[in-house]
């Protein structure tokens, strides 16, 4: 059954999200009183699969087409080649900003300095200096294969942590990340960038 706003009350909106995203946006929603949001993840497993992205998404805006007038995609492209631009124009709706999380977080302008100082740049956000042995070294095999950083890890030479909270032991993390990686450390304290941006809005939108 579609969910209907009652007189005076906003327009309920759906958030499907990368699970990567869910402590931020959940901290936002806390921050800024989006009561009328609702928030559904893909599996953050996802990141290192981009080629199964839109699939998924396509499944879970269908799944959910009947019960929201008002969905939002907190996505940027992700890897995918254009392939969530492509779901999302079929189901008229709308993304984040951006070529990917790092940019979004970073703000378009900024990123693309960063990106311009060090060629050659593999990016960490909270997310994933949380979860960096999980999704980077047991999901590159680098635990089983340590001879594959060489490999893949051939054409970085730093490691750009973009944090979204002001949080040492993370800093001191993601140096280890980049020791392990073999890589130049660097730290750009970023905050929430446009995924903020994006997210207020739309819901203010729907407000």
């Amino acid at each position: 059954m579609m969910l209907v706003s009652e007189p005076n009350h906003p327009s309920p909106i759906l958030i499907i999200a990368c699970g990567a995203l869910a402590h931020e946006i959940i901290a936002l929603q806390a921050l800024n009183g989006w009561n009328h949001m609702d928030l559904t993840c893909l599996d953050a497993e996802l990141h290192n699969k981009p080629q199964l992205i839109a699939g998924k998404l396509r499944q879970k805006i269908a799944q959910h087409r009947d019960d929201y007038d008002n969905i939002f995609v907190a996505y940027a492209d992700c890897g995918t080649g254009g392939a969530i631009d492509k779901v999302i124009l079929e189901a008229g709706i709308e993304r984040l900003p951006g070529a990917h999380c790092y940019s979004f977080f970073a703000g378009e302008k900024q990123f693309t300095a960063i990106a311009e100082q060090a060629i050659g740049t593999f990016y960490l956000t909270d997310f994933l200096v949380k979860h960096f042995q999980r999704l980077v070294i047991q999901g590159l095999k680098l635990d089983s294969h340590p001879e594959l950083r060489n490999q893949l890890f051939a054409h970085y030479t730093h490691l750009v942590y973009l944090s979204q909270t002001q949080d040492s032991l993370l800093v001191e993390q993601a140096k280890a990340a980049a020791k392990a990686l073999g890589l130049v450390f660097k730290h750009h304290h970023c905050g929430y960038g446009d995924l903020q941006n994006g997210l207020e809005k739309q819901i203010l939108k729907f407000g």
